[in-house]
């Protein structure tokens, strides 16, 4: 007799206090696309520099309102003179088949900044129907209902 395994638990789950270790980590590098918009809030300093790694290309074809426009290429020469090192920064790149925004966060934490990286970049600011910003003004566009609840103001996660 064979006995097949399940290929989800094929590599057995890590142990629960391993499994926090890793998940809590993993929230002290990441942060995602609803909690920056709900910290950008209008009303109060969100705490952090949101900081969009794009070309000027991309910047104009749409931005997240408030964001600072620092291209990747440019960290190294221009952090110094855009942001305070005392300031967490957040960095976005175009979207999660992008890896800009990663880069842009090692180099500046190499430079000594604290720095955590907006999962789902700017596609999914979009997919989710945030406003954004182009050369034109602010635009928005309907919500898909593959990344953000009908009808809801939040995902409730």
């Amino acid at each position: 007799m064979t006995t097949t395994v399940n290929p989800v638990l094929r590599v057995a789950p890590a142990a629960p206090a391993e499994a926090a270790a890793h998940f809590r980590a993993g929230l002290a590098f990441h942060t995602d696309v609803s909690d920056v918009a709900a910290a950008l809030d209008p009303g109060g300093d969100p705490g952090f520099v949101l900081v969009d790694t794009r070309s000027t290309e991309a910047w104009d074809q749409g931005h997240i309102p408030g964001a600072l426009h620092l291209p990747t290429a440019l960290v190294p020469e221009r952090a110094g003179q855009l942001l305070d090192r005392t300031v967490p920064v957040v960095t976005y790149c175009w979207g999660p088949g992008c890896n800009g925004a990663a880069r842009a966060a090692l180099a500046l934490a190499e430079l000594g900044y604290q720095v955590k990286e907006m999962l789902g970049g700017f596609e999914y600011w979009v997919r989710e129907g945030l406003a954004f910003e182009t050369w034109q003004g602010r635009e928005r566009r309907a919500p898909d209902p593959l990344t953000a609840p009908v009808g809801a103001d939040d995902c409730g996660c």
